[in-house]
C-alpha cells in the first residue's frame, strides 16, 4: 500500500473596521477591497435597511461608476432557509462577478450576513465577501466571526461553513433606527461576554448600560461598551476560528437556548433565548457554589435594570434537556457547558443533571414573578 500525505496551510486574515457615514461618496470603505475600475458588485440588503438607505446605496455606487445589483432580502430567522439561500444564488448567477476581485457585499442583520456568507462560501466554491452589520446582534456577534449557515430540517444552522469575509465594516449609526427590542436583543450577547470573561465590562453595563440602551449606543460610554465587547469576542474567536477546541467560552448562553429558539422561533429572538439560558446557567452555577449570592443577584438585577423582558412560560424541562442532549452531539459527546466561575471567569461542566435544570427553572420563574433578591 502506498500512502501520500497532503499538507497545506491557508492563512485566514480579515479586518474589522470602525467607520462612519458609510455611504458618503468620500468614504471608500465599501470599495477598499477588490477592483474598482470597470467593476461590479452584488449587494444584498436587508429589507428594513433598504427602506432607509436605498437611495444612498445606489447613489454611492453610481458616484464611483461601479455597476451594482442590489438584491433585497427580508431578515428574520424564518427566512434563514435553503429556499432563500437559493434565491440569492439565482440572482447572483444572473449577475456574474469576477471570482476573486468583486466581493459580494452583505448589508443587514445577523441572519442576512450568515446566509450571504454561506452563499459566498458555496458559489464557485468560494468568492470573497464584505459584511456590514446593521443590527446590534450582528455588530457584536454574528458578523465578526467566520461562521456562516442556514437552518435545515427544523434545526438551527444545520448547514453552513467557515468562510472568512475580506472585511467587516462597523458603522454604529445604523443602530439609531433599530426598535428597542432589537437593541436589547444584541445587549444579551454583551451580557454573555461580560459574565463569562470580563468583569470590567459587566461593571460598565451596571453603571452605563441603561443610558446607552436609551441612546442606542450613540453615546460615548455606549461606544466604549461596544468596542470592549467586540475586542473580547475577537480575543475568544481568533485562536479558535474553526472550533477545533469545542470548549468555547462564547458558547455560554448557547446550550439551552438552542431548543428554546428552535421551538419558539416565531416570537423569540436569538438574544432573548440566550438570556434565558444565561440566567438558568447562572442559577445552576450558584447551586454549585461557582457564584456567590451577591454575584447572582448582580446578574439578575442587571437584566432588570436594562429592561429585559423574560417569558418564563417557555421554560419546559423536557425541551431544555433535549437541547442539552443535542448540544452534546454538537460538542462531540461531552456537554462542555460554559459556566461562570465568579463574574468574569469560566469553567466547563460535563455532568449537569435534569434535576439541576428543574431547580433552576423553578427559581427563575419565582424571581421573574416577584423580583426579590436570591438569598
Amino acid at each position: 500500500m502506498q500512502t501520500r500525505r497532503i499538507t497545506y496551510q491557508h492563512t485566514i486574515e480579515y479586518e474589522v473596521i470602525n467607520t462612519s457615514n458609510l455611504f458618503h461618496p468620500q468614504n471608500w470603505a465599501l470599495l477598499s477591497v477588490g477592483k474598482i475600475e470597470d467593476a461590479r458588485r452584488f449587494v444584498v440588503v436587508d429589507s428594513n435597511v433598504e427602506k432607509h438607505y436605498s437611495a444612498a446605496i445606489r447613489a454611492y455606487f453610481a458616484h464611483h461608476h461601479v455597476e451594482a445589483k442590489v438584491f433585497t432580502f427580508s431578515g428574520g430567522e424564518e427566512n434563514k432557509t435553503a429556499d432563500h439561500f437559493l434565491s440569492i444564488v439565482r440572482e447572483l448567477d444572473s449577475f456574474p462577478i469576477h471570482r476573486r476581485d468583486e466581493p459580494i457585499i452583505a448589508i443587514g442583520g445577523g441572519v442576512l450576513t450568515d446566509v450571504v456568507g454561506f452563499v459566498a462560501s458555496s458559489y464557485r466554491r468560494g468568492v470573497p465577501h464584505i459584511k456590514v452589520p446593521t443590527t446590534l446582534m450582528g455588530y457584536v456577534d454574528a458578523s465578526i466571526g467566520i461562521k456562516t449557515g442556514i437552518n435545515f430540517n427544523e434545526n438551527k444552522n444545520r448547514l453552513g461553513s467557515f468562510h472568512a469575509p475580506q472585511t467587516v465594516l462597523l458603522d454604529k449609526s445604523f443602530l439609531k433606527t433599530l426598535p428597542r427590542r432589537h437593541i436589547l436583543n444584541g445587549v444579551c450577547e454583551i451580557i454573555k461576554l461580560a459574565i463569562i470573561k470580563d468583569a470590567d465590562l459587566f461593571q460598565l453595563l451596571e453603571t452605563h448600560g441603561a443610558k446607552s440602551v436609551e441612546a442606542h449606543f450613540q453615546d460615548e460610554q455606549g461606544g466604549i461598551i461596544l468596542d470592549r465587547a467586540i475586542a473580547g469576542m475577537l480575543d475568544e474567536l481568533q485562536p479558535n476560528l474553526f472550533e477545533e477546541d469545542l470548549a468555547r467560552n462564547v458558547d455560554f448562553g448557547h446550550t439551552f437556548s438552542y431548543g428554546l429558539e428552535t421551538r419558539h422561533a416565531a416570537h423569540l429572538f436569538h438574544g432573548e433565548a440566550v438570556l434565558l439560558d444565561i440566567l438558568l446557567s447562572t442559577l445552576i452555577a450558584r447551586a454549585r457554589k461557582l457564584l456567590s449570592n451577591e454575584e447572582t443577584n448582580r446578574i439578575l438585577q442587571l437584566t432588570d435594570a436594562l429592561g429585559m423582558t423574560l417569558n418564563a412560560s417557555l421554560l419546559d424541562l423536557g425541551l431544555l434537556w433535549a437541547s442539552l442532549t443535542e448540544r452534546t452531539y454538537h460538542r462531540n459527546g461531552l456537554q462542555r457547558v460554559p459556566m461562570p466561575d465568579g463574574i468574569g471567569g469560566c469553567v466547563f461542566l460535563n455532568d449537569i443533571k435534569a434535576c439541576e435544570i428543574e431547580t433552576a427553572v423553578k427559581t427563575l420563574k419565582d424571581w421573574i414573578t416577584i423580583k426579590h433578591e436570591i438569598i
